[in-house]
């Protein structure tokens, strides 16, 4: 029986140009004891390539991180297939504010250590005592309130296209990093202070919660549903939208706009932009913001030397390839030295305005 992707990505999406068929783009997480993370990870498969569901889904003993993108025709089927699953019946679904069709072009589950990669030993600690859930809507009351700490939980490229006004923006590059810095920043403020946090679905502050807890927090709290959900209530109610830019994915689109307020820079020239962009040299890959006009200059590349790889015909970019690997560059993203814009953090630890001005950037 067949458990892999039998279609490339160009393959799938003429699929999709053909089917002419709008699909959902959909992310969910759940924390629950799976005996056998590869057997599971195999049911779902089956089921899932069935329902021609596409995405990048992690699978380990903690439970299951998903995103992934639907049809919509087989929304109703999909969802009826997760409440069929004991642990995953009625779990949130965050569907995304903006939608494309190619958000996902092949169907992976893969089974990890974690589902997210934080680097803690779960069993110091009790992961089931979490923080406070708060809706927007308190969320809004926490930023304003002076004796609360709102600190963004993602990565430095997530939170320099958008973050929550008198948010902390961490300068780090992953999830891991933020968590002890955290602690050691905000070590005199665990008894007086509110710490809150949020991410982009809400499975970091998940973990994070009752981490800090168990590090001595006595007020933790959590935006529920993360960036999505607050963007979802927001709407639905009428409320403030305190979030300003744009909400990192990691998706085709790599980012959904939230409000019209660009808040960061290209990464090459300096003018005003938030598009996300991989370079075009297969070889290089590295992730980095890039405006129109150098996306034209430069023809989608991070530099000169990029730019002259990719004009070379295939057989030789492929040459330049064999045999290396580019796994370290890409997990820098928007920090090579290549970028003759670099993004300045005085102090990762001042909280940040909702500036309309680009050249407010955090």
């Amino acid at each position: 029986m067949q458990l892999y992707n039998t279609l490339s990505a160009k393959e799938r999406e003429a699929l999709i140009d053909e089917a002419g068929q709008d699909r959902l783009t959909i992310s969910f997480y759940k924390y629950a004891h799976i005996g056998n993370p590869g057997l599971f990870r195999d049911y779902l498969f089956i089921h899932w390539d069935a329902l021609e569901v596409l995405g990048r889904i992690y699978v380990a003993r903690e439970g299951i991180n998903a995103q992934l993108s639907v049809p919509a025709v087989n929304f109703a089927a999909f969802k009826e297939h997760l409440d069929s699953i004991a642990f995953l019946e009625g779990v949130r679904l965050n569907i995304a504010i903006e939608q494309d069709n190619k958000s996902f072009l092949k169907l992976k589950i893969k089974v990890r250590p974690k589902i997210v990669a934080d680097g803690l030993d779960d069993g110091s600690f009790d992961v089931t005592n979490k923080g406070v859930h708060v809706d927007a809507r308190r969320f809004n009351e926490l930023i304003e309130d002076p004796e609360a700490i709102v600190v963004d939980m993602r990565n430095h490229y997530e939170s320099e296209i958008g973050h929550f006004e008198n948010a902390i923006t961490p300068d780090v590059d992953t999830f891991r990093d933020s968590l002890d810095l955290i602690e050691e920043q905000l070590r005199d403020h665990k008894e007086d202070k509110k710490l809150v946090m949020y991410c982009t679905g809400g499975i970091r502050c998940e973990k994070a919660s009752a981490y800090y807890k168990h590090k001595g927090f006595k007020q933790v709290y959590q935006l529920e549903g993360g960036i999505i959900e607050y963007t979802r209530q927001v709407q639905k109610e009428s409320l403030e939208n305190k979030f300003h830019g744009k909400n990192f994915v990691f998706d085709n689109r790599r980012g959904e706009r939230i409000t019209d307020e660009v808040i960061a820079r290209c990464h090459q020239c300096g003018e005003p932009a938030d598009t996300h962009t991989n370079c075009a040299n297969e070889g290089c890959h590295l992730l980095f913001i890039q405006c129109d006009a150098c996306a034209a200059e430069m023809d989608g590349c991070c530099s000169d030397a990029c730019k002259d790889i990719v004009a070379l015909p295939p057989e030789e970019r492929k040459k330049l390839r064999k045999g290396k690997s580019n796994s370290n560059r890409i997990f820098k993203k928007g920090r090579s030295e290549v970028l003759t814009y670099k993004r300045q953090v005085p102090d990762p630890f001042s909280p940040v305005a909702g500036d309309k001005d680009p050249a407010g950037a955090s």
